[in-house]
This record gives structure tokens, sequence and C-alpha cells, in this order.
């Protein structure tokens, strides 16, 4: 019992903090603090500066000698695309407008790997769990970024040729940022302080930032009214990416902390990031917003049950606080 009460109490301190930057934009924006231009010039700062800066640095940092030889770094990689696919096909069976296919299917195969995720690895493994997560949320994360690029590309522009799309995606800040990162990583060229220090203000005064702009897109007359999209998006993200996911993991062999690692990252919800980039993309941010807020209310339940299972099945390794 104890083990339950502690996943529950870990993703809710996680989800906790998170949701309330969210409410408070929600408050700014109801008694007239923020407006719309302040929503609209903060994205575009996030999506130009911001989140590019923290790309690049985390991009920097990674030991890609030891990429190729992770299972469970490829499982990650696969069951992304998997869900990718399978949320395309399901969102064209659904007949949804275009627009709303493209927020579905980024809400469907992108998780907040870097906040709600690692945080999640840590309460489970400790430092083992975060370090067994480093790689995979910096690969995964350059994934997500051109995977979005390329979806959000093709269900918001007129005209989508290849060339289109290809010239989109060089001229995108948050895939150069992930490049420059990557290439400064291969050549082993020394990363400035400076950058470590401006990714890590970045990251403790900027994100919350971002979330607020996130709540003060939120209409609250529609909260009670979700619609399909909204839930059908948090379904897939919280429960059936992340059985795929483990579906892949599995036929791969991956076991012990190393399964468990992939299951919390792939588990947890939709990340802030897609919400810039589908604003960016001048889709329906509302949908986007809902879908965020709507995942990260739930996740705190589907990870606690779906985590609990395979601790009960003996999939996952030792547990912190959970005794064999």
């Amino acid at each position: 019992m104890s083990e339950p009460l502690a996943l529950i109490f870990t993703s809710l301190s996680v989800s906790g903090p998170t949701f309330a930057w969210v409410l408070l934009g929600v408050l700014l924006r109801r008694v007239g603090l923020l407006g719309q231009r302040y929503i609209d010039r903060f994205s575009g700062f996030a999506f130009t500066v911001g989140i590019p800066i923290l790309l690049f640095s985390s991009a920097a940092t990674v030991d890609y000698s030891k990429v190729f030889g992770a299972s469970y770094l490829l499982a990650g990689v696969l069951a992304t695309l998997t869900t990718l696919s399978c949320s395309a096909l399901y969102a064209y069976l659904r007949r949804f407008p275009r627009q709303d296919a493209g927020v579905f299917v980024q809400a469907a195969f992108r998780s907040n790997l870097a906040i709600v995720g690692i945080a999640l690895c840590h309460a489970a493994y400790g430092d083992s769990g975060v370090a067994l997560a480093a790689l995979p949320v910096a690969v995964m994360t350059a994934l997500y970024n051109i995977l979005a690029v390329w979806v959000l590309s093709l269900t918001h522009e007129a005209n989508h040729s290849i060339g289109r799309i290809l010239i989109g995606m060089a001229r995108n800040p948050l895939l150069i940022g992930i490049l420059l990162g990557v290439f400064v990583a291969l050549l082993k060229l020394p990363l400035p302080a400076l950058v470590g220090d401006t990714a890590g203000w970045l990251s403790t005064y900027f994100l919350p930032m971002t979330l607020v702009a996130i709540g003060a897109s939120i209409q609250l007359n529609t909260l009670h009214r979700l619609g399909r999209l909204a839930w059908e998006a948090t379904a897939w993200r919280l429960c059936v990416a992340p059985a795929l996911g483990l579906a892949v993991a599995l036929l791969l062999a991956v076991e012990g902390q190393a399964l468990g690692v992939i299951f919390l990252l792939l588990s947890a919800p939709v990340a802030a990031a897609s919400f810039v980039m589908v604003v960016a993309a001048k889709g329906n941010a509302t949908s986007a917003a809902n879908v965020i807020v709507l995942s990260t209310l739930l996740s705190s339940i589907t990870v606690t049950l779906g985590f609990s299972v395979l601790v009960y099945l003996g999939l996952v390794g030792d547990v912190q606080g959970v005794s064999s």
C-alpha cells in the first residue's frame, strides 16, 4: 500500500507545481493582467530564443558514442515512431479536421520528458534512474521536435510539398539549436560556461512563464466541455502511447530499471513545448493547451496504476522504498 501512495505523492509533487503555474496564467488572464498580445509575443520568444538555447545545451552534453548501444533508447525511438504512425491512422479514420489532427498526433507521441519524466525516474530509482534517463531524454527531445515540425507542417500548411517542408525544417530555430548542439558534442568542443548558466536560468525562470502563457490561453468557459479531441488525445498520451512503448521495449528484451525508465518517460503528460509549436504554426492553441492541462491532471493516476502493475509483475527492477 505504501508503494502506490508514494507514487501518487511523487506524481502530485511534480504535476502540482506545474499546474499551479498554469492556474496562475488562468487567473492573470481572468483579471485582465495578461492579454493575447503578451501570449503571442512570449510564445514567439520561446520558440525563437528560449527553447532553442535549452535544446542546444542539452544536445551538446550527450555522449553520442553510446547512442547505438542502448537497446532501451532504441525502444524509446521506435515507440515514438509507432505511436505517431498509429495516432495518424486513428486521426484519419476519425476524420479529424486537418489542423486538429496535427494537434492530436503531436499530443499522442510527445511526452514531457525533461521535467515530469526525469522527476518520476528519480523518484523511482534515484540517481541511477536519472543517469539512465539522460540519454533518451536528449535524443528523444530532438526526435520529438523533428517529428513535430514535420507533422505541423503537413497539417497546417496549404502547400505542404516536400521542398517546402524541408525549407521550413531548415529554418526552424528548435532544430537549429539541436543540430548545433550535436555538432559541438561530436567535435568535443568546450561548451562556454555562459551557455550552461543561461540554460539553467531559462529552465528555472523561463519554463514557468511558459506554463503561465499556457494557462492564459485557456478559455474557462470551455473546460467543462473539452470536447472529443482533448479527451482522445489525452487517452492516447497517457494510456495508448505507454502501452505501445512497453510492447516495443519488451520485444527488444529491455528489462529491469531500463524498462521502468522508458515506461516513465513515455507515460508523462503532454510536453509544454507542444503548445509553443502549435501557436507558431498558427494552429488551435486552445485545444493544445487544454490537452496539456488535462493530461497533467490525469497523469498522476495513469502513471501510478501502470507503474504499480509493472512493479507487481517484477519487470522494472528494484524501486526505491519498495521491499522485494
